[in-house]
């Protein structure tokens, strides 16, 4: 057999980290961009067009063997029109919708009999979920954009007015939130990683910790197992984040993400087989590959746009002060909060770890300066 050609439809850093297994596995690999400048067309074969054009889509996926996506921004429409090319999908349609709308999301977790938080949809007039309570668009919102704490029924009126259709959510008082990273394969071959501890600011993860240090074994077992089912259930292929409140010894599904995720970066240092490769396994119906730990602990810290715009002079001392630390640059243009890239360190002692982590990441951001 010749090797196969992947697509991916979106350029940015997911497609990026995804082409390195795709190069070393030899497989053909190309990206859908919408600039030259994006993150992964700068190492990777591209062509530029319009993700909302089935006609610019259609004309990419020629070619290819098989097609996936790195964001969830491509319209149903867009993605049928892709299978009824004849090329392969994955997720397919159905299945990313999951990921697209939360409305659908929330009545498949119900259906699956796994935990939801209270939610309703939204259309005006009363609710019954108890203020303050957590409003979100059904699609489109992602770092927190798309979500809002609502603190009385004024407050809904308004913003129904600019949102007509929202998802309502008992605001939980969790403990903290975790992902479990899931891969499944057209054959029904699954597996997961240990569940991820994700530390939010402002609705951006900043730092992951794996295995989450918090979950007692049983409540590990459980959302790994809930993960396998939802994956089952939605009929995935590829890679997918579940993310997941902790309250307790009770776990509340929160959302979907069906690509390869920002709480599975740690697995490119700390897991035997990345999420980038397994996500590339499993939609070519290759063998999965082993999920296991290469160490007690991996911390990913996320880089975000700060006062510094040079990424690399900062290597001289955190490569002196912490020889370990891995570094992925996204090449994209310094912004204020953005996610310019992540490094990651894997060992034995957490606190250090996480301290050494911290430090890489307020040097590279700006917040230090030693």
């Amino acid at each position: 057999m010749s090797f196969p050609r992947v697509g991916v439809i979106g350029a940015g850093q997911l497609a990026r980290m995804m082409a390195i297994p795709a190069n070393d596995l030899g497989i053909e690999f190309k990206v859908f961009a919408a600039s030259q400048a994006d993150s992964a067309a700068q190492i990777a074969n591209f062509i530029v067009g319009d993700y909302e054009s089935a006609a610019d889509v259609v004309t990419f996926a020629k070619g290819c063997d098989v097609v996936t996506f790195e964001h969830e921004l491509v319209p149903q429409r867009v993605i049928k029109a892709l299978e009824q090319s004849g090329v392969k999908v994955y997720p397919r349609s159905e299945s990313f919708s999951f990921s697209q709308d939360k409305l659908i999301m929330r009545q498949k977790v119900a259906q699956l009999g796994l935990p939801n938080p209270k939610w309703e949809r939204y259309e005006g007039g009363p609710t019954s979920l108890p203020y303050p309570l957590i409003a979100k668009s059904p699609t489109g919102g992602y770092d927190g954009r798309g979500v809002w704490v609502v603190k009385n029924s004024n407050e809904l009126a308004e913003l129904h007015k600019s949102v007509p259709i929202l998802l309502l959510e008992e605001k939980l008082d969790f403990d903290y939130e975790i992902s479990v990273m899931v891969a499944r394969s057209p054959h029904n071959q699954a597996a997961t990683w240990p569940a991820t501890l994700t530390i939010q600011k402002d609705g951006i993860c900043t730092q992951t910790v794996t295995p989450a240090p918090q979950l007692t074994e049983e409540l590990a077992r459980q959302v790994q197992q809930a993960a396998l089912e939802i994956a089952q259930g939605i009929e995935l292929v590829g890679v997918m984040a579940v993310e997941i409140f902790i309250l307790g010894e009770n776990f509340y599904i929160n959302e979907l993400a069906l690509r390869p995720h920002n709480s599975g970066h740690w697995s490119i240092e700390g897991s035997n087989t990345s999420q980038f490769e397994q996500h590339l396994r499993a939609i070519l119906d290759l063998p999965l590959g082993s999920t296991a730990l290469r160490a007690s602990y991996s911390v990913m810290g996320n880089v975000l746009g700060g006062e510094k715009s040079d990424m690399y002079r900062p290597y001289l001392h955190l490569m002196a002060r912490t020889p370990s630390l891995k570094f992925h640059q996204y090449g994209k243009e310094v912004r204020a909060g953005r996610k310019i890239g992540h490094v990651t360190l894997i060992g034995e002692n957490l606190l250090e770890l996480q301290q050494e982590v911290q430090h890489a990441v307020d040097y590279m951001s700006g917040v230090i300066d030693e």
